[in-house]
């Protein structure tokens, strides 16, 4: 069954001397704003780390990341659950429930807005972005007498906010259910944990919050991520000096005070709320949504 409880994600992680989201267009520079000098993280590399962990866990997806065509794709998913249509395949993905689809084959077209939606996410401090170079394994002709030059970019340390939702009524349309969603926030918690590939080893999950709201509530807490804040460990804000100094998470503490009291807002209207943060970094304002009382469900990892 469809799941029908409205939900707002409000999710933290680290980097460290990583790349968080090169731009295959700009020579895999990370995307970065420079009037703010902050890094930015799109939402299709957020889906990725869902989608790259449910396929550790055996589950089936759409978006594979295999290099072929949509119809090879959509014949081997309707051969595999024995489907007549893309629609009647798709239905058995867990991203394309969660995150829409479009399946454009001719005599067979169909658009789904997925549930689930992430906002772009944003470093929430100031940080640079470095060139490394070194040398390649191999060098480019058989007659060089010298290896080639190899190219990369790293930032030195970034404490990244992703906020996201989930809108139940899209997911009349997908089937999308109460356990995708329970799978998609695990997926996010460690498929960060399992970014250990040569440009991304460095990431760290933190906070990752999930606002459930009681049936047959529209509203929302808004932008999350734009509620929380880096301070250092006396509580004091960052100057921009400081924040690109920073090299590791236990040099701030994050402040979610301002997003606690936003969703403390529409206390009424909660079913619950579940908080996962990790022992290394310190938070403060938490304590606030103890007022859920045993709708608040804390779990450390």
């Amino acid at each position: 069954m469809a799941f029908a409880n409205r939900r707002e994600f409000l999710f933290v992680y680290s980097v460290k001397d990583a790349n968080p989201n090169g731009d295959p267009l700009n020579a895999n520079h990370p995307r970065y704003d420079e009037d703010t000098g902050k890094v930015l993280v799109s939402d299709v590399r957020i889906k990725r780390t869902i989608r790259d962990q449910w396929i550790r866990d055996g589950l089936t997806v759409f978006v594979d990341g295999e290099l072929k065509t949509l119809k090879s794709r959509s014949d081997e998913l309707k051969k595999l659950f024995d489907a007549k249509s893309g629609q009647d395949a798709l239905i058995g993905c867990i991203d394309a429930r969660l995150f829409g689809a479009t399946h454009s084959l001719k005599g067979d077209q169909f658009s789904w807005t997925g549930p689930v939606q992430f906002k772009w996410g944003r470093s929430l401090n100031r940080t640079r972005v470095d060139l490394v170079q070194g040398t390649a394994a191999f060098a480019t002709t058989e007659t060089a007498d010298q290896r080639s030059f190899r190219n990369e970019y790293i930032v030195p340390f970034a404490l990244i906010a992703v906020y996201g939702i989930a809108n139940q009524y899209a997911s009349q349309q997908t089937g999308a259910t109460d356990e995708d969603i329970a799978s998609m926030v695990n997926a996010l918690w460690t498929g960060t944990l399992n970014l250990i590939t040569r440009s991304k080893v460095g990431h760290q999950s933190h906070l990752l919050m999930e606002v459930t709201y009681k049936e047959g509530f529209n509203g929302i807490a808004r932008s999350l991520d734009e509620r929380v804040v880096l301070r250092s460990l006396g509580g004091d804000q960052l100057s921009d000096e400081e924040q690109l100094a920073l090299r590791g998470v236990s040099e701030v503490k994050l402040d979610i005070e301002d997003a606690c009291e936003a969703i403390l807002h529409h206390s009424d209207s909660i079913e619950k709320v579940r908080v996962i943060h990790s022992q290394d970094l310190e938070i403060s304002g938490l304590e606030l949504l103890e007022t859920l009382g045993s709708r608040l469900v804390v779990e450390a990892r």
